[in-house]
């Protein structure tokens, strides 16, 4: 084995020497100057910076706390079955063959928790991850966004068929003014926006220093508040015509939900999800300078408590006999079809991914290898953290996705 992988014409350490407990990163009183990580310095998600990071946000960045129930917690059975989950091994999309356990350390897994009919299966950490410590969940957040605004949809607090500018009056003159809500909740909308990590000027940046996630240059004059860059963002396209990922369409939309219910994204966390489910450990969200959450991105949780969101989604949003998110909401994201808006073997609900292939059901995902499974008719959750050095999924996809299917071929045999 080399200790050196290939991403996009770069070389990066593998996933056993960028080890952030190897690498020595945060260790002393104080850390090294060499061994050092700060926001200040804006490197926090360099690689291999990002292997310790991605488990630290809240020593990082400003951050409001999802309080769990540390009282009566809720728990699961398990039924191990780790010794034949890692004898598997698989053909990657390139034809190269991998052991399940390589196959982790080669893209990068900082954490893999899989539920089969509701018992934990298989739960491993490496890395800076334990099972107490929360990890960057990145645009997983969008979908338990996403289940909160079709929840209220469903119970009528909120009408998917009016416009924005009806809900938050501020963005009348903006590339929202005539958008949907349901617009904004399925990433239909015509935004002067773009999302390519690689390109140092994209919109994401502009968006993540606004939102609290990136550090300000010096002489830096560009909005200070999410609200502030949402309201600078003008249209180019026509609404509803084609799917189009950007991630401040999540923010948007859960400013209508507070805006409406009164209540912050973070209470609402608690209130519908992190109680209801008896979360075992505190998750925590991104501010702003304002105090309001990074609603696209910003989420960070541990991998149970982000695997009981999945088990809650699979069971159609019923937990412990009670239903916590309407039945409703998971049919129309599994039966939500609309081809020609999308150009690839994939539908896009809710701020939940639709895949159409041998999995099925459907999935959250977030930059550098975040993952959370659903899959109902293999009666199966599949939970992933990573901190891959690429923060497109395409960098580990070739070895993610078959690596996902052969246990999942496993656990249905």
């Amino acid at each position: 084995m080399t200790d050196m992988l290939k991403f996009e014409g770069k070389y990066y350490p593998d996933g056993r020497a960028s080890d952030p407990r190897e690498m020595g990163w945060m260790r002393g009183a104080p850390p090294d100057c060499s061994k050092r990580i700060t926001f200040e310095s804006d490197t926090f998600l360099d690689f291999p910076k990002i292997r310790w990071s991605l488990s630290h946000m809240r020593e990082l960045t400003a951050t409001a706390n999802i309080r769990c129930d540390r009282v009566n917690p809720s728990h699961f059975v398990r039924s191990d079955r780790t010794a034949e989950i890692e004898a598997l091994s698989f053909i990657d999309e390139t034809g190269k063959s991998h052991g399940f356990v390589d196959a982790l350390y080669d893209t990068y897994t900082d954490g893999l928790l899989v539920l089969h009919r509701g018992r934990i299966v298989y739960e491993r950490y490496f890395g800076a991850l334990e099972p107490q410590v929360p990890h960057a969940c990145h645009s997983i957040t969008k979908s338990y966004a996403g289940t909160l605004a079709a929840s209220l949809v469903h119970e009528g607090v909120l009408d998917d068929n009016e416009l924005i500018s009806h809900y938050l009056p501020e963005l009348e003159a903006t590339a929202w003014r005539d958008a949907s809500l349901r617009q904004v909740m399925d990433m239909q909308t015509g935004l002067a926006y773009s999302e390519d990590y690689s390109v140092a000027d994209a919109s994401i940046w502009s968006y993540a220093r606004a939102s609290g996630w990136r550090p300000r240059p010096p002489g830096y004059v560009g909005p200070r508040n999410l609200c502030d860059y949402i309201q600078s963002i003008d249209r180019d396209g026509i609404h509803g015509a084609n799917f189009s990922y950007k991630s401040v369409n999540t923010d948007v939309m859960t400013w209508v939900m507070e805006r409406v219910t009164g209540t912050s994204f973070p209470h609402l966390l608690h209130d519908r999800i992190w109680s209801p489910l008896g979360c075992e450990e505190d998750g925590y969200m991104i501010v702003d300078a304002a105090g309001m959450a990074m609603s696209g991105a910003g989420l960070s949780a541990t991998l149970r408590d982000l695997s009981r969101f999945g088990e809650l989604m699979r069971c159609n949003g019923s937990w412990e006999g009670k239903q916590v998110v309407p039945a409703s909401v998971m049919h129309d994201i599994l039966t939500f079809d609309e081809p020609s808006k999308f150009s690839g073997n994939f539908s896009y609900r809710s701020m939940w991914w639709i895949p159409k292939d041998e999995l099925g059901g459907f999935l959250a995902a977030g930059i550098h290898g975040q993952r959370l499974y659903v899959l109902p008719e293999a009666e199966t959750v599949i939970a992933r953290f990573a901190s891959h050095p690429v923060a497109s999924g395409a960098a580990n996809e070739a070895i993610t996705y078959p690596q996902m299917l052969a246990l999942v071929r496993l656990l249905s045999a």
